[in-house]
Parts: structure tokens; sequence; C-alpha cells
């Protein structure tokens, strides 16, 4: 069964290359990060902070550096890497500053994602990368944490792959697995 869904939701995809030669403006990265600020959080705590490093500047170099090899094949040439960073205690006080960061700045980058995918722009998320020495090179407050990356650019390589999703009656398999015991 093939529903509709939304033409961005459908055509977003993540790419294995991107256009070494593609370039943001200012106004797009402005664009995509008032998308993210908008995005729905626990009691309108907005844990989220982005760190944009685009290809070519000093912050960038020192992002590409901290990859995985994996990630090195690829995401350098990228316009931009993003570090997605949440906003997790209150401090060095041990207290929550929210319970729900990670899902909130997931959400986050999901905007970030869907207003790329709207701007002929495509990003992937990933995580091959040396967090804690991201975390110390960044000088984050203490209270921030480092969660992932997101390389945005323009899509190189040809066609999008072909991609499969699991089914809607697996969605719901948890449900159903815990209804059988």
């Amino acid at each position: 069964m093939d529903l509709e869904i939304h033409p961005l939701l459908r055509g977003r995809f993540s790419p294995l290359q991107f256009d070494a030669d593609h370039a943001l403006a200012d106004c797009d990265v402005d664009q995509l990060l008032e998308a993210a600020r908008w995005a729905p959080s626990a009691g309108n705590s907005q844990p989220w902070a982005f760190v944009i490093a685009r290809r070519g500047g000093p912050d960038h170099d020192a992002l590409v550096r901290r990859l995985a090899p994996s990630a090195r094949r690829w995401a350098p040439d990228a316009s931009a890497l993003v570090v997605n960073v949440a906003h997790r205690h209150i401090g060095d006080s041990g207290l929550l500053y929210s319970e729900f960061a990670d899902y909130d700045l997931g959400q986050a980058v999901a905007h970030f994602t869907l207003q790329a995918a709207a701007m002929g722009l495509a990003c992937r998320q990933f995580r091959a990368f040396d967090a804690d020495g991201l975390t110390t090179d960044l000088r984050l407050a203490i209270g921030w944490e480092v969660l992932t990356m997101t390389a945005v650019g323009r899509a190189a390589g040809g066609t999008p792959p072909e991609r499969t999703r699991r089914s809607l009656d697996d969605l719901t398999t948890a449900q159903r697995e815990a209804d059988a015991r």
C-alpha cells in the first residue's frame, strides 16, 4: 500500500555524496535555523543549539578532524557540517534541564531537514565522529552535549537511491508483541 504523504516527506533522502562546489549563503543558513527554531518542545524549553561550520572555514576543518574514517569519505564535501547539541542538564548540578532534550533536539533537526528539502538541499544525519573530542573542541557550556551531526548541501551522484521502509503493520509490532504475552 502506498498512501499519499507530502512530497517533501516522500522525496527527502540522505545523500551518499554532496556537491563539493555548492556553497550555502547566509540567508540559507538563517532559513534552516528558523525552521529548527519553530520546532515543538516539551514546555517550550527549546533545549537545542547548533554549531554550523561551512566548508572552507577554520571551524569546518576542526570538525572534519573529529570525523570517523567512514564519515570522512563523504561529509567534508557537504556545504556545511552542523553539530546538533542538546541542553540536558542545569549546569553541573546533575539536575535535568529537560528529560525530553534528546527528543526535542530530534524534532528541531527534523524541521531543519524538511526546510532543507523545501530549499532543494539535502541533509544526512550521522554519529560517526569523536563526540567527546568535539565537545572539548567546541568548549560547550556545562550541561550541553553533542548528540549528532548533520551534513547539509546539494546532493551529488545522480538520482536518489531506491528507498524502502518498514510496513505500517510493522510500526506497531512492539504493542502486538506485548499483547501476545
